[in-house]
């Protein structure tokens, strides 16, 4: 995991509100994770704790979030203590820790494109397995393997990312651009669909599915079909979803 989130903590907040990340992310995920109402839900890779405020305004009854760095949990914590929400966050590396906790979700936004080979896929996907109850759902968005655009496709969103490498364990760069066009990178890594499904049957958590990313009708009625025809062309996030049977 390069990406040193410590220094861009702030930056990468910000970029949270680009009108894709509502009106295509945040969505789609919540179309594949239906009501968490009275959950207890783990996000992992939580940052500064965007979608643990968020699932816990949707209901779940109790949420934990994990992040590697300790600048973005100091974010999240900064944020509980001017809001409170009763958020328990942890500064560790999604790839061994131990909360001795079962959950009914595990949730994860670009976690997995973190892993570098299949021994880091497996990890976390260990990880996921060891704190779901029976029957939970690990459900994530990630960034999408088989991303057809170019590297400046996304540029009219806010954001650019490398095309799709040819092989599994390339880095994919991804430059987030604030209002005046300063940009701040991410590095991901390319891993096929086949090994995340890989990954999963060795953890032991079956039934992976894939879900395109599709636009809220608020966005629609906001920017046009025409707007979002390259989001829903070129795929470069997805949500997925395995259960803990």
């Amino acid at each position: 995991m390069t990406t040193n989130y410590d220094s861009i903590s702030e930056e990468y907040r910000k970029s949270k509100f680009q009108p894709w990340r509502t009106h295509v992310e945040s969505f789609s995920v919540f179309e594949v994770l239906g009501s968490v109402s009275g959950k207890s839900i783990l996000d992992l890779a939580c940052g500064e704790g965007f979608y643990s405020r968020i699932l816990k305004h949707h209901g779940a009854d109790r949420v934990v979030g994990v992040d590697l760095s300790q600048g973005m949990i100091d974010l999240a914590r900064k944020q509980e203590i001017e809001s409170p929400l009763e958020i328990d966050y942890f500064a560790h590396d999604a790839r061994d820790i131990e909360l001795n906790e079962k959950f009914d979700v595990v949730f994860a936004a670009y976690l997995l494109n973190y892993s570098q080979n299949l021994d880091d896929l497996v990890r976390m996907c260990k990880t996921i397995k060891r704190h779901l109850r029976p029957g939970g759902r690990f459900v994530s968005v990630n960034s999408n393997p088989n991303y057809t655009g170019s590297s400046s496709a996304m540029r009219k969103y806010g954001f650019e990312r490398d095309a799709t490498p040819g092989v599994d364990g390339e880095p994919v760069v991804y430059r987030f651009y604030d209002e005046k066009g300063v940009a701040i990178e991410v590095t991901n890594y390319h891993l096929n669909k086949s090994l995340h499904g890989e990954a999963f049957d060795i953890a032991g958590l079956r039934g992976l599915k894939w879900h395109s990313p599709r636009v809220s009708p608020e966005g629609l009625s906001e920017f046009g079909e025409s707007y979002w025809a390259d989001m829903l062309k070129y795929e470069p996030m997805i949500v997925l979803e395995v259960s803990n049977q």
